[in-house]
């Protein structure tokens, strides 16, 4: 189930992404403008410093909305959701920092803790592959 509070943590975490390589791109900026926006939270007293980027985000706070946001079980469908979110994030500047990539590879370590079945894993794996295959498309 979407809740409000779902919905700003996936926010959140668009935002500290963006920050992983220590600064966000314009097109990113723009990016999570309109995602805000369109989840009416741009001007969310939470959200808004970061949104603005008054205040930078950490690594280490991305990470850890990463989880709360997955929670202790994630299902293969949340990780995938996110993974999806994020992605459209990533591609928005047309490149993928190696901090982007390491979350990436993240999530999917996340899946395999909680998802012991190959089939789930594969799955998950083939989605990651597509994503970097459609970046090394645009890079050409």
């Amino acid at each position: 189930m979407v809740t409000h509070s779902n919905v700003k943590n996936l926010v959140k975490i668009l935002i500290g992404a963006a920050w992983l390589d220590g600064r966000i791109q314009p097109e990113e900026r723009q990016y999570l403008r309109e995602i805000a926006q369109a989840k009416g939270l741009a001007n969310d007293p939470e959200i808004k410093p970061w949104l603005y980027e008054l205040v930078p985000v950490q690594p280490k706070e991305c990470y850890e909305w990463v989880r709360e946001y997955l929670g202790d079980r994630p299902s293969l469908q949340d990780c995938e959701n996110l993974i999806e979110a994020i992605s459209g994030l990533i591609y928005s500047d047309g490149e993928v920092a190696i901090e982007e990539a390491k979350l990436l590879t993240e999530l999917q370590d996340i899946t395999k803790l909680n998802q012991p079945t190959q089939p789930a894993h594969t799955q998950l794996l083939k989605q990651i592959q597509k994503l970097y295959r459609r970046w090394v498309e645009v890079q050409n």
